[in-house]
């Protein structure tokens, strides 16, 4: 189908002012009252000779030195909350904070704190394991593929203390590391 020179003169202005090729296809059948496919106004743009403006700028990837625009920052979803707090997100554990290969673990006992890995993982979880905190509570963990931690412990409200909880997160970090989670 052709248009009349009026109608192509109101298409380049729709051009100019900005409108992609949806909206110009839009248009066309809703002010004239001609149909056309998505190719057939993209043809009839390029026929024009007409420019689409980009709404984003475009990127100059000749030249590397310049730095990628810097990124917003990131939303953080429930579970990379709590990653972060059993130390599993990137970063949340840096490598100064963990102890050398070589150093010896404390013995469990009063006063320390022991995480073991099961061998055989509970059903539903990614990895289980069991906990002997400080003050001689012991309990079971586990971790779902969704990344949410669960302990059970025979004290019904048992919370173990904050030395405790920061003690946990970094054996599991390591335990967790060794097996090469």
């Amino acid at each position: 189908m052709t248009l009349t020179p009026e109608q192509k003169q109101t298409v380049a202005g729709w051009v100019a002012a900005g409108d992609n090729l949806s909206a110009v296809q839009k248009k066309l059948a809703e002010q004239f009252k001609v149909s056309m496919t998505y190719r057939d106004v993209r043809f009839l743009v390029d026929d024009l000779n007409l420019e689409l403006k980009d709404p984003a700028p475009k990127v100059d990837t000749s030249d590397v030195s310049k730095g990628a625009p810097p990124k917003a920052p990131e939303k953080k979803g429930l579970i990379d909350q709590l990653k972060e707090k059993v130390g599993l997100a990137p970063g949340a554990v840096e490598e100064d904070d963990l102890p050398p290969e070589d150093f010896p673990a404390e013995p469990a006992g009063a006063g320390s704190l022991a995480v073991d890995l099961d061998r055989i993982v509970r059903p539903g979880f990614m990895v289980s394991g069991s906990v002997t905190f400080s003050d001689g509570v012991s309990g079971k963990w586990a971790l779902d593929q969704q990344g949410r931690l669960m302990l059970e412990t025979p004290q019904k409200g048992y919370q173990p203390g904050p030395a405790d909880v920061q003690a946990f997160q970094r054996e599991l970090q390591l335990q967790l590391q060794k097996q090469g989670f």
